[in-house]
């Protein structure tokens, strides 16, 4: 009876996976349940001050990473070509690096995707209220302020079933 076990687990694997693939979600997005998103209000000296209340209307990817990840290292830069492929003004993408000095994240950033700009937690707070399960971790909240999917680990978003994901969800 035991052997039976990895079986029914594989075979669910591959329903879960099947089902969203006919959603039209790529690999390494879960769905979420709806529940609003928790507060996100963050301040950078040259990004100026960011709510995620002032984006209803917008879809919002919230992007969690920190320089010491590898998997961040190697998405990084397919999250900084997406950004330049999708309409920016129906997706907001905000980066937010967790408990690393603004000399860290800036000279990081200059060499690994100098295009992309991200705010800091400091000190943990954000990072704490959002609870990502590890890094990295994108969260996808919709126009009404909602927590719809998440990515966790590092995800090809430059790839075109990604690309048709983000670019769908602002269709709609």
């Amino acid at each position: 009876m035991a052997t039976s076990y990895p079986r029914l687990l594989v075979l669910v694997a591959g329903l879960v996976l099947a089902a969203s693939v006919q959603a039209g979600t790529p690999a390494g997005l879960m769905t979420l349940d709806g529940r609003a998103a928790p507060e996100l209000v963050l301040t950078g000296a040259d990004l100026g001050k960011f709510d995620l209340q002032s984006q209803r209307g917008k879809w919002v990817l919230v992007h969690f990473w920190a320089s010491w990840c590898g998997p961040c290292r190697k998405e990084l830069p397919t999250i900084q070509r997406m950004a330049k492929q999708i309409d920016q003004n129906k997706l907001k993408v905000v980066m937010i690096n967790t408990a690393e000095t603004e000399d860290e994240v800036f000279i990081f950033l200059s060499s690994i995707a100098p295009d992309l700009e991200s705010y800091l937690d400091r000190d943990g707070s954000i990072t704490e209220r959002w609870q990502p399960r590890g890094l990295p971790s994108s969260f996808f909240v919709d126009p009404q302020g909602k927590l719809r999917y998440l990515a966790l680990g590092g995800r090809p978003w430059d790839q075109e079933a990604y690309l048709d994901f983000v670019r769908g969800l602002y269709a709609r």
